[in-house]
């Protein structure tokens, strides 16, 4: 009895064999993130196929191609697999990136932040360039709109956001309703219609000269804690004062809150915008946003009206051309600014100084661009009932 021919797979059953071939790097399969691009099937059973990675020397490409061929190998009727390879465009780049932070979102562990509010991480590429100011006149500044914001301290070792938003009390936990374990509290302060909610290890220890000697794991527990553990309540904003650089913090939120948007805080020194590079290369990596870059410590003027560029000139320009992201702002050097900072009144909140202006302005460029939550139940009761209203079955 003569032996069974075996038929070659299909392009269609070779498709459905890649989709187990994981991208370690982007989360998702290369099918649904259009990296196979076409197949071709002999009648021998050779198969070719054509991979794009998103760039030409992608350090996973021995993985991927030990990955399709293990897969394929495993059909009685393919011979041989031969993959071509190719790079991906700028717009390709683009979708397969969306793709990847979508499919993140998608698996991420639940927090007890709300999914309407919107996550601004402040983060910058050394210390030293003023992000916890940045931060706390963004916080008053969105508040003062009438909003609830949070603010999370995620700047462990080198906390000063109790300083400067003026609040000193110590964190406590309680019992909430409809949860089984107690939950930390956030410390609050109105500002005018709004409220701020802020958590701090600042609030925990005895005095702000406390050290705190953590290692990295310990930190990254504790922005966990934070994430998790915290009656946030209705917030529409949570701003998150980053550690400089790009640590295990950073990961961590990366993990934790993968709908993240990134505010990248520079100064001018091009040396500067050169480190800041790194928190960019480190969001696009975890498929973060930049939301925009802000120039700080741009420049100083004198009581004569002569401007000074202390600091150099260019480097937020530069950075937010690189990385493709807007430049929401530079702002001044001011004594006002560190005096705020010094006495918990941030100058964004009742100052009338070019400092504060500018991050009211940056304060409203982030309103404007914040998409509302869409309540869906609603959207279709009012959907339907149009259709009613067009159908003559209810009363207009």
């Amino acid at each position: 009895m003569p032996d069974r021919v075996i038929s070659p797979p299909s392009a269609d059953e070779v498709r459905n064999l890649l989709r187990a071939v994981i991208d370690p790097e982007l989360g998702a399969n290369i099918v649904d993130l259009a990296m196979a691009t076409d197949v071709e099937v002999s009648p021998e059973g050779v198969i070719t196929i054509g991979v794009k990675l998103t760039i030409k020397g992608c350090p996973l490409r021995a993985q991927i191609k030990n990955d399709i061929e293990s897969r394929l190998e495993t059909h009685p009727g393919v011979s041989k697999v031969k993959i071509t390879w190719g790079e991906m465009t700028a717009d390709e780049r683009s979708e397969v990136m969306t793709k990847a932070r979508w499919n993140a979102r998608e698996n991420a562990s639940d927090t007890a932040v709300p999914n309407s509010a919107r996550v601004l991480a402040i983060a910058s590429g050394k210390g030293g360039v003023g992000k916890s100011s940045v931060t706390a006149n963004l916080a008053v500044a969105l508040a003062a709109h009438g909003h609830v914001v949070g603010v999370l301290d995620a700047d462990i070792w080198g906390f000063s956001i109790p300083r400067m938003l003026g609040m000193s009390d110590r964190l406590e936990a309680r019992r909430v309703d409809g949860v089984e374990k107690p939950r930390i509290i956030p410390n609050e302060r109105k500002v005018g219609t709004g409220l701020l909610k802020v958590v701090s290890t600042g609030m925990l220890v005895e005095d702000e000269g406390t050290a705190l000697m953590w290692r990295g794991l310990m930190l990254t527990k504790a922005v966990e804690q934070f994430l998790n553990d915290v009656h946030w309540g209705d917030l529409d904003y949570l701003l998150i004062d980053m550690p400089p650089g790009t640590g295990d913090v950073q990961m961590g939120l990366a993990r934790m809150l993968p709908r993240t948007d990134l505010i990248i805080v520079t100064t001018p020194a091009v040396s500067a915008q050169k480190v800041a590079i790194r928190a960019a290369d480190m969001a696009r990596r975890s498929f973060l946003r930049v939301a925009g870059v802000i120039e700080n410590m741009s420049h100083f003027t004198c009581e004569h009206g002569t401007t000074y560029p202390l600091f150099g000139q260019g480097g937020g320009t530069t950075l937010a051309n690189e990385i493709g992201a807007e430049l929401l702002g530079q702002v001044p050097i001011e004594n006002a600014v560190a005096h705020g900072s010094d006495t918990g009144e941030p100058v964004a909140l009742s100052g009338s100084s070019a400092a504060a202006d500018v991050f009211r302005s940056i304060a409203k460029k982030i309103i404007a661009a914040t998409v509302p939550v869409t309540d869906m139940a609603g959207c279709s009761a009012r959907l339907l009932e149009s259709v009613e209203v067009a159908l003559g079955k209810k009363p207009a």
